[in-house]
């Protein structure tokens, strides 16, 4: 087996309480992840991983570090993080039992789930800053901080907008009416 994230485990196999330490940095194969965030490919991946013979398998514990960029979700500007995850999988003999991941051929093949554990921890929805104000629905320009974008009024209400400003002016007169007829009396 070959492959940037295999570790060979020939040394630990059926050995329990035996334990290996690595850390690598290799850049990622492909781009990880879909939607408004992603790590692309060739950004570099750092994974320090401990691998630990039990009786069922290798126990594989692994701390990953990167960066996704993409834009924000709400006004659309670039956006660059470090992202950080860490998972723990166990990796069983071939055997009758169901496994997820399999010692296949002495090694451990930890791409899958770096790869896993990296994409579910992006940001479904990414922002700039906690508090962006996103974009003028109106304009599409990127508000400024503290505004607040104007509801525009639906073309089906504006009659009913021109009525409630004929009842205000009524509503002023006839008040006016009434403070000069109670300062007649």
């Amino acid at each position: 087996m070959n492959g940037r994230f295999v570790f060979p485990v020939r040394d630990i196999l059926h050995r329990s309480g035996e334990m290996r330490e690595f850390e690598i940095e290799v850049p990622a194969p492909e781009k990880w992840g879909e939607g408004l965030v992603w790590v692309a490919q060739g950004e570099p991946v750092t994974v320090d991983v401990r691998l630990e013979a039990v009786h069922e398998g290798i126990l594989v514990t692994a701390d990953i570090r990167s960066r996704y960029t993409g834009v924000c979700g709400r006004c659309l500007t670039d956006v660059a993080e470090p992202v950080e995850v860490e998972f723990q999988e166990l990796f069983g003999y071939s055997g009758d039992e169901a496994n997820d991941f399999e010692v296949q051929d002495d090694h451990v093949d930890l791409e899958t789930p770096v790869r896993d554990s990296i994409v579910l921890s992006l940001p479904f929805q990414p922002v700039c800053q906690p508090d962006c104000p996103g974009l003028d629905p109106a304009t599409g320009e990127k508000l400024a901080e503290g505004t607040v974008p104007e509801t525009p009024i639906d073309d089906r209400w504006i009659a009913l907008a021109a009525l409630k400003a004929d009842t205000t002016d009524h509503d002023g007169d006839a008040a006016r009416d009434d403070v000069s007829h109670t300062e007649k009396s």
